[in-house]
This record gives structure tokens, sequence and C-alpha cells, in this order.
């Protein structure tokens, strides 16, 4: 499976490097949306800003909807901070008298961790160097999904978690785990959308769940609990990873808005990463089949299923994750 990634977000790569155009439209809805109805973390910080200088009215009005989104987010942390310090506040009036109570401990402790942690957010929101966590996606967010359209290479920005063709918000509550798509599974869960929907998402880092006496290849030990690290996979040499993808498109119901959604293609792992503790890994394309991956023929699946095993090999290097 792959947990998180660190992607290519900034949509003038995809034209440079891939001659891809932009879904305009899409960017504009996805944005607004996430402004008004919550979910503004959920769209990565470097794909927020990688329309900055806009170039057009329709950039321009994408810098202006990520200006107004970030100074809303940013009054939203101020306010968060401010009622949380009056409860910490509170909280220690009660601890420091004659008559301290659990409700005020477990008070103070709450309200410094939310303190705490909205600064974060606020700084991070505030900072103007770019770091490349701007660039990480987990599954919820959103990235650059590269599609074709009209022969033409498109990039959409799309929900980095699956809906499947007639899925509802509820069904996929009790599936969470479609940010990925098996390999092995390609006709059987995924039919609607194998050889009709690919994408690529481009990625140069990638992390994932590991248990630790798996990474250190070793049993559990008598009485010990499996503990989780999150391990962080770098492809030697350096490059940037063309992750084959499947997507969907979900018309908005019942006052929802359309959705655009992918998951990664997984298989089981090249051995490096096997001998890390992992037991699945998502499959990078070659450059030369991205057209093929992109415009597939629903008639000659194996030739899609060639693809992703004609697949580039580069040497995993790995390490437990900041």
């Amino acid at each position: 499976m792959c947990y998180s990634a660190q992607i290519l977000s900034e949509y003038r790569k995809f034209e440079r490097a891939f001659g891809a155009g932009i879904d305009i439209k899409r960017y504009v809805e996805l944005f607004w949306e996430k402004r008004k109805q919550g979910g503004w973390n959920k769209l990565p910080k470097a794909m927020r800003h990688s329309f900055s200088p806009p170039r057009n009215a329709g950039e321009m009005e994408l810098a202006k909807l990520v200006a107004e989104g970030d100074r809303e987010r940013a009054e939203a942390l101020e306010r968060e901070i401010d009622e949380q310090t009056a409860r910490l506040e509170k909280a220690r009036a009660v601890m420091a008298s004659a008559r301290p109570t659990k409700k005020a401990a477990d008070d103070q402790r709450i309200a410094g961790n939310k303190i705490r942690a909205a600064q974060r957010q606020l700084d991070d929101l505030r900072r103007k160097e770019p770091m490349p966590d701007d660039s990480r996606i987990f599954p919820g967010s959103y990235a650059p999904v590269m599609i074709m359209q009209d022969n033409k290479r498109v990039v959409v920005p799309m929900r980095y978690q699956c809906r499947l063709p007639g899925w509802n918000a509820g069904m996929e509550r009790k599936y969470p785990g479609t940010y990925n798509a098996r390999r092995d599974k390609l006709e059987e869960s995924w039919g609607k959308l194998f050889g009709h929907f690919h994408g690529v998402m481009v990625a140069n880092v990638l992390y994932e769940n590991v248990a630790r006496h798996a990474m250190e290849q070793r049993e559990l030990a008598e009485g010990e609990r499996p503990e989780n690290v999150v391990l962080e996979f770098r492809p030697e040499p350096p490059q940037d990873m063309l992750i084959a993808c499947l997507w969907s498109f979900s018309p908005g119901m019942h006052g929802e808005a359309d959705l655009f959604s992918f998951a990664a293609v997984t298989d089981d792992p090249p051995p490096e990463v096997v001998a890390a503790g992992h037991d699945r890994f998502v499959i990078p394309i070659k450059p030369e089949n991205l057209d093929a991956w992109l415009k597939p023929n629903p008639n000659d699946l194996q030739a899609l299923y060639d693809i992703l095993d004609d697949r580039p090999r580069p040497y995993y290097e790995h390490r437990i994750a900041a």
C-alpha cells in the first residue's frame, strides 16, 4: 500500500515536463468548495500556491481564492488559539485553587495540546519558504493527476481515495482502503475503471507503515506489542516516478459537489522493500509507456498488464521518516 507520498504538486512542472494542460474549471471548483465547506488543509500547500504569480485570468482567480482561503484559515486558527487560551487560563486558576478538579486537569492538558497544534498549523500556513512536506499527501488529500482528455494530457486535481462507480459517501466510509488498487484485483474489484479510466500521479518519495519487528527482521519477543513505524522510501537514482493510477468521476448528489478521485495501483514489492518489512508497493511506469497507459484499450487488458510489468526498477533506499 502507499500510505503517503511526496508528489509533484506544481502544475507548471507538469506543463514543462509533460506538455500537459490543466482543467482550470475543476481547480476553481475544488478550491472554492474547500474554502467554503471546510477541508482547506486537504489541499497540499504546494498545490495551492502553484499558480503564483498568475499568468492569466484563470490563474488569477485561483490565486485570489488561495489568498482568501489562507486568510480565512488563519483567522479560524487564531480564534481556536484564543478560545483554548481562555480555557487554559481558567483551568490553571482552578488547579491553583484549594479545590483542583480532574476536569480542570483535563482541560489544562487538552487546551495546551490544541494551542500547540493550532500554532503549528498557523506557523506552517504563514511560512513563505518552501519545504518538502508542502507536497506530501495522505488518504483524503488532493493531488494533481495526469489523465488523457481529447487526446491531450490534462492535469486534474483529485482526491487520493477512490470512490468507486455507484458508491456514495456512506459506502466509501465502509471501505476506507480504496486509495490503493491491487494489481491482482484489477478486473475483479476495479473492473469498471481498469481499462477505462487511467491516470498517473508523479511522486519522488513514498511512505509506508511498517511493524518495527518486521523492519528489524525478527519475531515479536514474548509479551512485546507490535509497534508501528513510518518508513520513507526514495528511489535511487533520485527520480520523479509516474505512478500508475485508476480514477473515477462521481457526480454530486443531495447538495454534494462533484468528485474526482483516484487510487494508486499496487503490487508485490521489490526485494529491498520486502526486507524493510512491507508487503505492497506502488507501480511506476516507464515514460515511453505513458500515453499507452493513459489511453487504455479495454479490449486488450493484457497490453495494460504488460505496461505494469515493464516497470522501472530503481533501488528504494529507506529510513525512518522524521
